[in-house]
């Protein structure tokens, strides 16, 4: 039973064939293409796709040539729509490209150093898991990434791309206690429908939750958690023939699963002077140190820019009332030991190379490997230094 400070709290997550992460790793792997070529390049690539259509746009700006029809042809191969079956595929999809360059009454701003635009960004962090991050997101992602990993090494070769995840927990004086609900959808070939063709068959569901739902999710679950794959029956259209994709559309998938603050600037695309990105993993960077450093049970820091300004306008530490150290003492110590101009940003966090096409399914956040930059905890003897002077 929920005690008197109990709640339930869910989260979702899409694997990379869902029609707007088909958007994002275009976009990213665009970016990606150039930066490998010109570090220095403006970027601003957005994708949308329908069925049997993809349209690049965008404004980008530099020295260098991409073939873009190649790149994303090369992306939507990867992410695993290569057969007629998913009725989308990387070989006989149009692909138009509508990219401009950058405005100039922008790039005499960000010329100089200053923000390619104004807005606020956030970052958090928190106990609840191992990666400093949410659990409901983290729980959700890890299950996306299993259905991706089950398909693409044909241990259910039935799967297709596109996929969703979802997990409630129930939290019990504000930590998480169990799963209350697990909702797993996936597109699908005809074969494992059932006789009346509306419904995959139970064994197919025995698989699915064999395979992916219970490795993922453990001692988590208990006979009370309600689990639901592919609730409406069956998933055979799926991916950008079952629906349309945007680049930036799921911006909460992104970030912490609806657990904090939004600034409201999708990531994806976008190279790294466009402060929506590169302040978001700088603010992450900042919380997750916070946090590590035993400041607080979790963090949030909000940094605001205006555009053509270098210097952030503010810089907020909220602890939620759950550290040793409050946030208006933590803030000045923040902007002396982070650098916060874009340019510093970029330097500190290495964010000119060719490493984003990686980041654009499975959340920016909670993850492993020497590119993410903004995940180090390489400030936290310097942060416990300051505050105990």
């Amino acid at each position: 039973m929920i005690g008197k400070q109990g709640y339930f709290f869910t989260s979702e997550s899409v694997t990379e064939g869902h029609p707007d992460k088909v958007c994002d790793i275009v976009s990213d792997s665009v970016l990606d293409a150039i930066l490998a070529k010109d570090p220095k390049a403006r970027v601003a690539c957005e994708t949308f796709v329908s069925p049997g259509m993809v349209i690049v746009g965008g404004e980008i700006t530099t020295s260098t040539y991409v073939n873009i029809q190649q790149v994303a042809r090369n992306a939507i191969k990867n992410i695993g729509y290569d057969k007629p079956e998913f009725g989308f595929n990387y070989k006989d999809c149009a692909i138009v490209n509508i990219i401009n360059s950058q405005s100039p009454d922008i790039a005499q701003g960000v010329d100089t150093g200053g923000a390619g635009d104004q807005g606020l960004m956030i970052g958090f962090a928190c106990k609840e898991t191992p990666e400093l991050m949410p659990l409901p997101i983290m729980l959700a992602h890890k299950l996306a990434m299993k259905l991706t990993e089950v398909r693409k090494k044909g241990i259910l070769p039935y799967l297709g791309p596109d996929g969703k995840t979802q997990v409630t927990v129930e939290y019990v004086d504000w930590k998480p206690k169990r799963i209350e609900a697990v909702v797993l959808s996936t597109q699908h070939t005809e074969a494992i429908l059932d006789k009346t063709g509306k419904r995959i068959t139970e064994k197919s569901k025995k698989e699915i939750r064999a395979e992916i739902i219970d490795p993922v999710l453990g001692k988590l679950i208990d006979k009370k958690t309600k689990i639901y794959i592919n609730p409406t029956g069956k998933f055979v259209i799926g991916g950008p023939q079952g629906d349309t994709g945007l680049t930036g559309r799921k911006i909460i998938v992104d970030t912490y699963g609806g657990m904090a603050a939004h600034g409201g600037g999708a990531f994806s695309g976008k190279d790294s002077t466009k402060v929506d990105r590169s302040a978001c993993y700088m603010a992450r960077h900042i919380a997750k140190n916070i946090v590590a450093a035993g400041f607080a049970d979790k963090c949030t820091v909000q940094l605001a820019y205006a555009i053509g300004v270098a210097e952030p306008v503010s810089v907020m530490v909220d602890t939620h009332h759950s550290g040793k150290v409050p946030g208006p003492v933590l803030e000045p110590i923040v902007r002396k030991i982070f650098p916060l101009t874009p340019k510093g940003i970029m330097e500190y966090l290495k964010l000119r190379r060719p490493i984003f096409s990686k980041t654009a399914a499975y959340g920016h956040f909670g993850r492993k490997g020497k590119d993410f930059t903004w995940e180090a905890l390489n400030k936290v003897a310097e942060l416990k230094k300051a505050v105990n002077k």
